[in-house]
């Protein structure tokens, strides 16, 4: 139970703390993108490496930036099969979706990691 309050505490602490950084920047909406995905995996991998040490947690970072490529080329698919191909937006999201997984699953097999 203690580690889900450890959990809780550290990821609003780092959550807070990059919701500030992205109100102090402009344009406000780097408020968001700062609040949220940076802010979860470094709370993740803080607690990874105090639990479980420094190699679970760098294959658990690769992971994370296998997820982020992923999604990078995700959002581009997207935005193609929206705008190029006159998809809505459902069919455009699920087409996409099998780019993301295979980028995804993709890039853990070529750096031999685990997800």
């Amino acid at each position: 139970m203690s580690e889900y309050v450890i959990r809780f505490l550290v990821g609003g602490a780092v959550v807070s703390a990059f919701a500030m950084l992205g109100d102090v920047l402009r344009p406000k909406s780097f408020a968001g993108l700062f609040g949220a995905a940076p802010s979860v995996a470094l709370a993740t991998l803080g607690i990874a490496v105090y639990q479980h040490g420094a190699d679970y947690a760098g294959l658990q970072s690769r992971a994370m930036m296998a997820g982020a490529v992923a999604l990078a080329v995700y959002s581009f698919a997207v935005c193609q099969l929206l705008i190029r191909a006159r998809l809505r937006a459902a069919p455009a999201t699920l087409l996409a979706l099998v780019v993301w997984l295979a980028i995804v699953f993709g890039l853990l097999g070529v750096a031999g990691g685990q997800a």
